[in-house]
């Protein structure tokens, strides 16, 4: 019986499927998005912070703070223009480059204290954390959080 050469056949569909799913995965460990910082001593989440891409460059800014009390504090022990400046709202990631799935050569800032830090960034869990790390000079001497991923 002659096959219709319209009709896939297995291979074809095999090769379409693993296509598909590993597109997926892909898609799915990336930091673009929002996510909940959490504090350190506490485990509570302090923010959210929402990480975008533009022209090849990722930036984050705070979208919202999750204590009310602190909703309109301002960045007292920053530089520049970010001095005195409203937290939320502001950007404290920026230059970061994707290379790959690793998240390298950025900024962040830790607005607690006003400094600006060297920042690498690596999606963790099939893309439900994000393990943020600050550093000065090299990456092995600094600090790490893990982001949560906000879910919908």
């Amino acid at each position: 019986m002659r096959r219709s050469a319209f009709l896939p056949n297995i291979k074809q569909v095999m090769i379409v499927l693993v296509a598909l799913f590993a597109t997926s995965q892909v898609m799915a460990q990336t930091a673009l998005g929002q996510w909940k910082t959490i504090d350190d001593e506490t485990g509570e989440v302090k923010s959210i912070v929402t990480i975008q891409e533009e022209d090849g460059v990722i930036t984050g800014k705070v979208l919202q703070i999750m204590d009310e009390a602190k909703r309109q504090e301002v960045c007292k022990k920053c530089d520049g223009s970010r001095k005195n400046q409203p937290i939320e709202g502001m950007t404290i990631i920026w230059n970061m480059k994707d290379k790959d799935g690793q998240y390298e050569d950025g900024k962040i800032l830790d607005p607690e204290n006003g400094k600006v830090y060297s920042a690498n960034m690596k999606v963790l869990d099939d893309g439900k954390k994000l393990e943020v790390r600050g550093f000065i000079g090299f990456a092995l001497i600094g600090r790490s959080q893990v982001w949560e991923k906000v879910e919908g």
